[in-house]
């Protein structure tokens, strides 16, 4: 546990933040080897099978991102007011939870996932290969929630450091394991599906071991977990604006995808390509604002406003200087980046168009996801939601229509840009009103004063 309510606010937000993003490296470097190893040995078709079905993966992570952020809110507000009790109750009921949850949406997913993929216009060429790719993900539901879980309450307690060996492990388990389901057993898109449930499984399974042996104050108990009503509704209060925040941005992925599908194979399959690359390159800036947002309801629950307004500052200096050398990589070595990919020259053509356009503005995602990530910190997630509806579905999905009929790809590719800058204008303008500051849940209580002492009045002299 890390009580960030003391010391250099840019220090601590940069240690708590390094470790999330290597983890989140190594999370994406097997997404990256995995694509190659499916566009390479399986082909172009399977590469865009596996990009058809990624919207609706994203949903799903959205969706936990969306049910654990309330709690980690909450958590780590308790925290940082030193009610040790309420953390408790904070994690068993955050559990409980998510493990009903996690069955629901694998129920839902396996049955709807091909109705899905029909409606967003996947080619028939791909449709079988997608719908076995996602089948196969929603199986295993139960472990990407649980470890999401699992993260999301340590992070709450200032630990982003113990995720991050997990996710190593995850990694380096998930990679062997696609090489040898694709390549050695062949089979296929199924394959690197397989490969990535059993790293999951393995990631949340070392999350159990962890909390059951190293943490005995807050140590969920795998029997008897309190279920807390009133925690329960504070926690959907703080998370479910940004659950639903994160479900439109990935139903956005699904709307983007729709479009992009209507441009055929080598679209997809450069979008695919080109989408993974893009992950690293706003990874920083989701790593900061999560680091940012911890950070702020520790403070927050200790009463220290000007720490939070300090700890933003430094947040967005950090995260400036990672946006100029992602910017300076994808732009300058765009096309031999998406060709590790698939070296189909319509393929790569696409794709580098997409990390030409859109890598020149991760410094405006960037700023905006920081101070995004302060006003939920603070409790205060509605506001973050309406602006992710108006930048997403009235901004970047009307322009990306609109554009993709008169240049082609390159149009649905400008509209992101185009919706990030609405959404930072909109994100700065509510920070300034200054009302986020009466959102937050959790208060350290005022400390005991001791008793005035009552006078002792002298008796009269006989």
């Amino acid at each position: 546990m890390k009580d960030l309510t003391t010391g250099s606010e840019g220090k601590l937000i940069l240690n708590f933040a390094v470790p999330m993003l290597i983890g989140n490296v190594f999370q994406q470097s097997y997404n990256v080897v995995d694509s190659v190893i499916v566009g390479r040995a399986i082909g172009k078709t399977a590469l865009a099978a596996v990009g058809a079905s990624f919207p609706i993966i994203f949903l799903l992570i959205a969706l936990s991102i969306g049910v654990t952020m309330g709690f980690s809110i909450l958590i780590s507000q308790y925290y940082g007011a030193k009610q040790m009790h309420k953390v408790q109750r904070a994690i068993d009921t955050s559990l409980v939870f998510v493990f009903f949850a996690s069955l629901a949406i694998t129920a839902a997913g396996l049955w709807l996932s091909r109705p899905v993929l029909v409606m967003l216009k996947t080619p028939p060429e791909l449709l079988a290969q997608a719908t076995t790719f996602l089948n196969i993900m929603f199986a295993g539901m139960l472990f990407l929630f649980g470890f999401a879980t699992i993260s999301a309450i340590l992070r709450g307690l200032g630990d982003s450091k113990t995720p991050l060996y997990f996710l190593m492990v995850s990694t380096v388990l998930n990679i062997a394991l696609v090489a040898f389901f694709v390549l050695v057993l062949h089979w296929g898109i199924a394959g690197s599906a397989w490969a990535t449930v059993i790293a999951q499984a393995t990631a949340f399974t070392l999350g159990v071991i962890h909390l059951n042996r190293s943490h005995k104050v807050v140590r969920p108990r795998w029997t008897g977990l309190a279920f807390d009503w009133d925690i329960f509704k504070k926690g959907l209060a703080i998370g479910l604006p940004t659950g639903v925040q994160q479900v439109l941005v990935a139903t956005g992925m699904m709307a983007l995808a729709r479009i992009v599908n209507a441009f055929g194979t080598d679209a997809i399959a450069a979008f695919t390509a080109a989408g993974r690359l893009d992950a690293f390159a706003v990874m920083p800036a989701m790593n900061l604002a999560a680091a940012v947002s911890t950070f702020t309801g520790q403070n927050l629950g200790a009463g220290k406003m000007e720490r939070v307004k300090h700890g933003l500052r430094a947040g967005l200096l950090i995260a400036g200087c990672f946006s100029a050398v992602t910017t300076v990589a994808v732009i300058f070595f765009g096309k031999p980046l998406v060709g590790l990919f698939n070296a189909d020259p319509a393929v790569v053509a696409i794709g580098s168009r997409y990390l030409l356009i859109v890598g020149g503005f991760y410094a405006v995602f960037s700023s905006m996801f920081v101070i995004t990530g302060l006003l939920r910190g603070a409790g205060d997630t509605m506001i973050p939601m309406f602006i992710t509806i108006l930048s997403l579905w009235l901004i970047r999905i009307p322009i990306s229509v609109a554009l993709a009929r008169r240049i082609g790809t390159d149009g649905i590719w400008w509209g992101v840009p185009i919706a990030w800058a609405v959404g930072l204008a909109l994100s700065v303008g509510y920070y300034k009103t200054g009302r986020w500051k009466h959102k937050v849940v959790v208060r350290m209580p005022p400390p005991m004063q001791e008793p005035l002492p009552v006078p002792v009045q002298m008796e009269e002299a006989g």
